[in-house]
């Protein structure tokens, strides 16, 4: 693995603004600036970072060479976009702070991201090519945006200065659909060169969000960095652990509710089911009542049945001025119609009978009670009820056992 220092040179001249890189040129360049500085890090705990810009007021170094990864992407935030692009002054600059790192085992590698026109001639970016290569200073460009001023050939020429040993890149984005993270992910300024290359290309993976498949978990090679693998798995356990905690959370949360809501179904159903059990013992007990009444219009008519049928008989019966075959035939047919009216209401009554037998059962009338599901047997105005549906139902029992007695005796 490599032991690198890197400064990355940012454009944030006017020309950022335009919207031709989604979401704009500079936001495209901020997430490719902090692909590389997650790879720089992650590939080696010693490598260092820092970061500058290139226009506005002039060049203004943001940090210096630093391992601490949180440091390198916060001062990427709230920059000022605005101004021209002094290139040549950002590269000495870049140089200068590279020589005054800690670690002097560390190579130099100058990255500068050119978005905006190059002012300067060959014969000037050849010069800095040529100080940069006599300071053992590697130098790559990502090359962005306006292109029709011979930009691509001024960088080339750069490159082609400082390049020692294949140490030096140019990588060309033209503009599209594609981010430029996702162009630089697979080139040699994020994956490096030669031994330091897989090392690379896992920690590009992992700061790029595991974009595609990879054959380490988290996409960080333990061999490589055995700290951020371990970190990474506590990390991924502690959160397996909070959505499981979570999940039982919620779903003892849910039983309880269902537990609730049953509750408050019965307790409205056991009211309303016992006013119901006591209507309808009510209309048992009207309809006792209206049976009654029955047996007593039904035994009068029996009584006037046989009175007539003894005065049809007998001729007895003194009909002044009146036609006596007459009176038979009115007699005839009352009697007719006497009986007539006798057979149905015993019809009646025989159905009643059998009603009444199911209804003044007092176990049966109970056993349905018990059965029925939220009535409360012990309810006291079931209980009122039941007493007067039996002691109306004893006097009628009585009245019948009385009249099966006196039919004997006639016989």
């Amino acid at each position: 693995m490599v032991l690198e220092a890197t400064m990355i040179c940012i454009d944030n001249s006017e020309w950022m603004r335009n919207g031709d890189y989604a979401p704009s040129r500079f936001q495209a360049q901020a997430d490719a600036i902090n692909l590389i500085c997650g790879a720089k890090t992650q590939s080696n705990p010693e490598n260092t970072v820092g970061i500058l810009t290139m226009a506005g007021n002039g060049v203004r170094v943001l940090v210096t060479p630093t391992s601490d990864l949180g440091k390198i992407l916060s001062c990427t935030h709230g920059l000022v976009v605005g101004g021209e692009v002094n290139m040549t002054a950002a590269i000495q600059v870049a140089q200068l702070a590279l020589k005054h790192r800690q670690n002097k085992k560390q190579q130099q590698r100058i990255i500068v991201f050119a978005g905006s026109p190059i002012t300067y001639d060959n014969k000037t970016l050849e010069a800095i090519g040529r100080k940069l290569k006599k300071n053992s200073v590697a130098l790559d460009v990502v090359n962005f945006g306006e292109s029709d001023d011979g930009k691509p050939e001024k960088l080339e020429a750069l490159i082609t200065a400082v390049n020692n040993n294949d140490s030096s890149h140019i990588v060309h984005v033209p503009a599209g659909q594609n981010a430029l993270s996702d162009v630089l992910i697979s080139t040699p300024i994020v994956t490096g060169d030669g031994d330091e290359g897989s090392g690379f290309a896992a920690a590009a993976a992992a700061a790029a969000g595991a974009g595609g498949p990879s054959e380490f978990d988290f996409g960080v090679d333990p061999n490589v960095d055995p700290e951020m693998a371990l970190a990474l798995r506590i990390s991924m356990e502690e959160e397996r652990a909070r959505q499981e905690a979570a999940a039982k959370r919620a779903a003892e949360q849910a039983a309880e509710q269902e537990k609730v809501r049953e509750q408050a179904s019965s307790s409205v159903m056991i009211p309303w089911l016992n006013q119901l059990a006591i209507q309808l013992l009510w209309l048992m007990r009207k309809d006792i009542i209206w049976r009654q009444s029955q047996d007593d219009e039904a035994a009068l008519l029996e009584h006037a049945l046989a009175m007539s049928m003894d005065v049809a008989k007998s001729g007895s019966a003194p009909v002044a001025d009146t036609d006596m075959s007459d009176a038979t035939v009115d007699d005839q047919e009352l009697a007719y119609a006497l009986q007539m009216s006798v057979q149905d209401s015993a019809t009646d009554m025989s159905i009643q009978s059998e009603m009444s037998k199911v209804l003044e059962d007092q176990s049966f009338v109970s056993s349905i009670l018990n059965s029925l599901p939220g009535v409360d047997p012990n309810d006291p105005s079931l209980k009122d009820l039941l007493a007067s549906l039996q002691g109306e139902s004893e006097p009628r029992q009585k009245q019948k056992e009385d009249e099966q007695e006196e039919e004997d005796h006639d016989e």
